[in-house]
């Protein structure tokens, strides 16, 4: 089973990132409201990049790198 690290373009403009290993479920999780709190009142939100990792813990290593990451660096990261 694949594991991903994903941002998401929200309504509002704003960038989200998470970590999960049912990327489609996943997204329409975000868009029903069950997803992330942060993403609950910023619906509907787009998937705008992924990566796909062999275990859970490189998917949520990769998730703190990106999250660590300024604005401008996420965006030319979705650009690549």
């Amino acid at each position: 089973m694949a594991n991903y690290t994903y941002l998401l373009r929200c309504a509002d403009g704003t960038l989200y990132c998470g970590w999960t290993n049912d990327l489609e479920k996943r997204v329409a999780a975000h868009n029903a409201g069950l997803g992330a709190k942060y993403t609950k009142t910023r619906r509907p939100v787009e998937l705008a990049y992924y990566e796909t990792f062999a275990t859970k813990q490189e998917a949520m290593r990769r998730e703190v790198e990106i999250k660590r990451l300024t604005r401008r660096e996420k965006l030319a990261l979705i650009e690549s």
